[in-house]
């Protein structure tokens, strides 16, 4: 957190030509870090943590998984020789840059099927619902969400530590396990971390082509029209330039964030909570909603309220 502040003011103090204390006032604004729809932000950081420990036995082990992946593995396949040459130094690179990459692709798409189909949708828009971006605003996740975000992260990191162990053997150490969460956390404190600011970061075309820059990510949260359904990605732009969903950033970018036509009851924590349930069952009495986008869902769950 304290290397996104000082990214930020020194981004303010060199794009926006303020000076150190100017650009404190910026950044620190009470109208955004003490709106309604941040303290809703705080409120849910506080009450998801309980409900998160509760639902910890519905979470899938990544070792459980991983362990019986690898004696599957090696009751019914021979296990390759050629691994043996390679020192445990590669195995570490290799390990580490492949879990970040598939861990990364799976976060798009089950981000993207979460804007996708109605159901999901009804607990992930709970995030979408945030006015005001703060660092915060990424704990403002419905538990739903945070539940399968977990178990997505569980079933990715499970399978490819049960392969590695099963090739590698004892050349996966406890470094490689912590390797790819080494690069998060590295890119989180070179800027990723701005992603939930009102500090429109954009790292250029060229770099935006590869990597999601803060100011992409906030197009996402943008209410405009032509932003809907834009930047699934968490790193990786890769996977939205072939998803078609890629939009690049610019440093003087202004947005509108949440969704269109909200209502300030959005940010209450019974609408938060319970209005995703009820959309779910009103979606399965039959209730269809054609919902293949945000745009429709947005427009959908609108004339509902």
């Amino acid at each position: 957190m304290l290397s996104a502040a000082i990214i930020a003011v020194v981004w303010l103090m060199w794009q926006r030509r303020l000076n150190f204390v100017a650009a404190l006032r910026w950044l620190f604004q009470g109208k955004i870090w003490w709106s309604n729809s941040s303290r809703s932000d705080y409120q849910m950081m506080f009450i998801n943590q309980p409900i998160m420990l509760l639902l910890s036995p519905l979470m899938l082990s990544k070792l459980a998984l991983a362990t019986a992946l690898f004696y599957t593995l090696n009751e019914w396949v021979s296990r390759p020789l050629w691994p043996a040459n390679i020192s445990t130094f590669w195995v570490s690179v290799i390990f580490t840059s492949c879990l970040f990459v598939v861990d990364d692709a799976s976060r798009y798409y089950l981000h993207r099927l979460m804007h996708r189909w109605p159901v999901l949708w009804s607990f992930h828009r709970v995030h979408h619902t945030a006015q005001s971006l703060t660092p915060f605003t990424v704990l403002r996740t419905h538990p739903i969400e945070g539940l399968l975000f977990g178990l997505r992260s569980a079933l990715v990191q499970g399978l490819l530590i049960g392969v590695f162990v099963f090739v590698f053997a004892d050349r996966v150490t406890l470094l490689s396990l912590l390797g790819a969460n080494a690069v998060t956390t590295v890119l989180n404190i070179l800027g990723s971390n701005l992603r939930h600011s009102p500090v429109p970061i954009s790292y250029g075309k060229t770099l935006e082509r590869w990597l999601i820059s803060p100011a992409q990510h906030q197009i996402h949260h943008s209410q405009a029209r032509q932003h809907w359904d834009k930047n699934f990605g968490a790193f990786i732009a890769l996977w939205d330039r072939m998803g078609n969903t890629l939009e690049y950033g610019s440093s003087k970018q202004k947005l509108i964030f949440g969704l269109s036509g909200q209502k300030s009851k959005e940010h209450q924590l019974s609408s938060l909570y319970w209005k995703p349930f009820k959309s779910c069952w009103s979606y399965y009495r039959g209730k269809k909603l054609d919902l293949v986008s945000t745009a429709n869902i947005t427009n959908v769950t609108s004339e509902q309220e």
